[in-house]
C-alpha cells in the first residue's frame, strides 16, 4: 500500500513538473522586430525602429523591450490562446491595435505556440476605443534573436 501511494504521488510530482515545464516554454519570447511607426506600450509611446523583445528571467509574465542606445522597458503581459480551432502560431509576429495614426502594442506570438502575451489595454487605448469607431489590427512579422 506504501509502495503504491509512494508511485502514486511520484507520478503525480512528475506531471506537475513536466507542465510548469511546458507551460514556462511556451511563454517564453526572445525576438527582434522592426516597427516602422511610433506605438504606444503600456501607456508610454515609443519611436519606430528595432526593437528586442525578450522574457524576463524570475518574473512571471514579464517582458522588456529594448532598443539600442535607449532603456529597457519592462512590462506584464497575460498568456493569451489563440482562436478555438485554430493551429499554433505559425509565425513570430507582434500584433498592433490602430486607432486613427496612433499604435497600440497588444499581443506577441512566437511561432508553434498556441499560446501568445497579450498586453492589457492602457487607459489610453480604451480612451481611444470609446471615441473612435475606426479600428484596425496590424501584424508585424519578427524573427527570433
Amino acid at each position: 500500500m506504501k509502495k503504491q501511494l509512494f508511485a502514486l504521488l511520484s507520478l503525480g510530482l512528475l506531471l506537475a513538473t513536466t507542465s510548469a515545464y511546458a507551460q514556462t516554454m511556451a511563454y517564453a519570447v526572445n525576438l527582434k522586430v522592426n516597427v516602422p511607426f511610433n506605438f504606444v506600450v503600456t501607456g508610454e509611446t515609443l519611436p519606430g525602429g528595432e526593437y528586442t523583445i525578450r522574457s524576463e528571467p524570475n518574473i512571471e509574465h514579464a517582458l522588456s523591450i529594448n532598443a539600442a542606445g535607449r532603456n529597457s522597458r519592462v512590462f506584464l503581459a497575460n498568456p493569451c490562446l489563440t482562436v478555438k480551432g485554430r493551429k499554433p502560431s505559425d509565425q513570430v509576429k507582434l500584433v498592433f491595435h490602430r486607432y486613427g495614426h496612433q499604435y497600440f502594442l497588444s499581443e506577441i506570438w512566437m511561432v508553434g505556440n498556441s499560446v501568445g502575451q497579450q498586453l492589457p489595454k492602457s487607459r489610453r487605448e480604451l480612451e481611444m476605443a470609446q471615441n473612435n469607431n475606426t479600428f484596425q489590427q496590424v501584424v508585424i512579422l519578427a524573427g527570433l534573436h
